[in-house]
């Protein structure tokens, strides 16, 4: 009896998969899943990659020096416009040549009619130094693409990204003036008018701006650290790489309404956080008519929707680090990290926003702010290229 009850469970058995049969098909199941193995980087793909990091350096130097410019209201100082770049002046009687230049435009008659041509130095200094360091970003990329393009170093997807930047670099620099353009025109009337460059060009100056270091990073990273493949389990499996696409949208789109802050002078009205003066929505956030100029136009609403999109942008990312904490193990290293700096330059680059609005933007903190905005979009985009091949294991 005991032996045919035996021969009845081991025939069981044989019929019921069990814990280690279920764990083999999963490992099957995984190994089915193409991987890619890491590759070795080659030389030239080194030489190539340093130089497109040697390149989106350049540029979030750009974009700090821009912001310095504009914070200390040095944009305007030059009046004139050069593709080979304008020479500085070297004498005294230069000097007093080219303060007579800008003393026929608006930002002088409107606002610096008591500036001395010590003073107009400084601003001058500040719009050249920003210019010519555009100038020498143009020659970093130029020679050496030339020199790497006639050697051969360039596949053909890596030819059409070279196309690209250099045409952004060059309609960048058309953008730059165009940009300056706005604040030289006659179109200053009143006494109580403020001289300024127009907050749509320098949108698109900055976006333009973000764009091209985007690429040059993005580029720098896939040939520096190419992403490998991995797996994970459909069951505990979230959108990753949606997520980090959104985030890098957020913060873009962030940044680009904080050129519009900028260009309006919106940080100094309502200096108060959480709420605005009293009031969370402030009643003056629709007195333009039509109302869709108050988006770009008034300057409570410009700040109101740098708010709004700062708020929404910690918060997504915050939810990423939430929602990945699950997966942590199942995620490379390199993601982890990634996923971590994200979350804490979003967090950090909020403080700045509020200090520095609470503080009425002095100069230092807000450039930091200016420059967070860059640090941040770097770490979205490390994060985008770390789960760029994830694969996800079927139920």
């Amino acid at each position: 009896m005991l032996r045919m009850i035996q021969k009845r469970t081991s025939l069981i058995k044989l019929l019921v998969p069990g814990p280690r049969l279920h764990q083999t098909v999963a490992q099957t199941a995984i190994k089915e899943i193409p991987a890619i193995k890491p590759t070795s980087i080659s030389k030239s793909d080194k030489i190539v990659g340093k130089w497109f990091l040697g390149v989106s350096g350049m540029v979030f130097v750009a974009v700090g020096l821009g912001g310095v410019t504009r914070l200390t209201e040095s944009g305007l100082s030059m009046v004139t416009w050069k593709l080979t770049g304008e020479r500085m002046p070297r004498t005294q009687e230069e000097w007093v040549q080219e303060f007579t230049k800008y003393q026929q435009y608006p930002e002088y008659k409107l606002k610096n009619v008591n500036m001395t041509v010590d003073e107009f130095k400084f601003i001058f200094m500040m719009e050249y130094i920003h210019r010519m360091w555009g100038r020498a970003i143009g020659g970093f990329f130029l020679l050496p693409a030339a020199y790497f393009w006639k050697k051969g170093y360039f596949c053909a997807k890596t030819k059409k990204s070279v196309l690209l930047l250099g045409t952004l670099i060059g309609l960048q620099g058309l953008m730059g003036w165009y940009m300056v353009k706005s604040g030289l025109e006659d179109r200053f009337q009143d006494p109580n008018d403020v001289p300024r460059v127009s907050q749509y060009r320098l949108a698109s100056h900055l976006a333009a701006a973000f764009v091209l270091y985007a690429l040059s990073l993005s580029k720098a990273m896939s040939m520096l650290m190419p992403a490998n493949t991995f797996v994970i389990q459909a069951k505990s499996a979230f959108n990753i790489k949606g997520l980090s696409h959104l985030t890098k949208a957020m913060v873009l789109l962030t940044a680009i309404s904080g050129a519009f802050v900028a260009g309006l002078d919106a940080g100094l009205v309502y200096n108060s956080f959480p709420k605005m003066g009293d009031k969370w929505i402030p009643d003056d956030m629709w007195q333009f008519q039509p109302l869709q100029r108050n988006i770009t136009e008034n300057p409570t609403t410009v700040q109101f929707n740098h708010r709004i999109l700062g708020i929404s942008t910690v918060t997504l990312t915050t939810a990423l680090w939430l929602v990945t904490r699950r997966m942590r193990l199942q995620l490379p290293k390199r993601a982890n990290w990634a996923i971590n700096a994200v979350v804490a330059m979003a967090w950090t680059q909020a403080t700045l926003g509020v200090t520095t609005l609470l503080t009425y933007v002095p100069v230092p903190l807000a450039t930091a702010h200016q420059s967070g905005s860059l640090i941040l979009l770097s770490f979205a985009l490390w994060l985008s290229h770390e789960v760029r091949l994830l694969k996800y294991l079927p139920k």
